[in-house]
């Protein structure tokens, strides 16, 4: 069983995942309170799922980009829960961008995946499609709205956290590129308790201690 925690942005996602079926999922869109919401939200899927944290195999969490207080709180609270069972529960990062692609159909061959990085600014990172999934093409970067638009090109489907700026200036573009539907702009907690199965499935788990989160400057 594994319990999955994404506050890496003001849309917050958990989830429970056994290794076979997505069990239970919430994602909801929170007004800068993460810590007020998270913890209630955790307890009822839980309980609505009769399941204790000593069922649970392993625990996943974004590593980054994303906000500065987000990725903290979702971080500090999937290390809490990790370190109240001895031995320890196995404790998964996973890139948040990397969450947000595993959610999109393929539309085009080359993809790009947002989310709000406050100050009108987006991180973004670029994906192709490879044997049969998307595979990051470099490491994530932060870009206004105009200067995303300009590295874009033809031919590549756009989603993720999408602001009325960034629609504005993607329109514009015109058929270069392709919008997914807004519901595959929303990251899933579900999908990351599947990176986070496969992962686990090959042994590899972070150190609690020394798992911290990617921010970009």
């Amino acid at each position: 069983m594994i319990l999955a925690i994404d506050t890496a942005t003001r849309f917050v996602s958990i989830a429970l995942h056994d290794g076979h079926r997505l069990l239970a999922e919430h994602t909801w869109l929170t007004q800068a309170h993460h810590t007020v919401e998270l913890t209630p939200a955790l307890a009822d899927m839980l309980a609505t799922q009769t399941i204790e944290a000593q069922a649970l195999d392993a625990i996943a969490v974004p590593t980054g980009p994303g906000s500065y207080t987000g990725l903290r709180i979702g971080m500090s609270v999937a290390k809490g829960i990790a370190r109240s069972r001895t031995p320890a529960i196995p404790l998964i990062g996973v890139p948040t961008m990397s969450i947000l692609a595993a959610a999109q159909p393929r539309l085009s061959s080359r993809l790009c995946v947002v989310t709000e990085a406050g100050r009108r600014r987006v991180n973004a990172q670029f994906y192709h499609w490879k044997l049969g999934g998307w595979q990051a093409e470099g490491e994530p970067f932060l870009a206004t709205w105009p200067e995303l638009a300009e590295k874009l090109g033809s031919g590549i489907q756009v989603s993720g956290e999408i602001t009325d700026e960034g629609r504005d200036i993607l329109a514009a573009l015109g058929s270069a590129i392709t919008l997914s539907l807004p519901a595959y702009g929303l990251r899933r907690a579900g999908f990351l308790a599947e990176l986070a199965y496969q992962r686990l499935r090959h042994g590899e788990t972070d150190d609690p201690a020394t798992l911290a989160p990617l921010y970009l400057r």
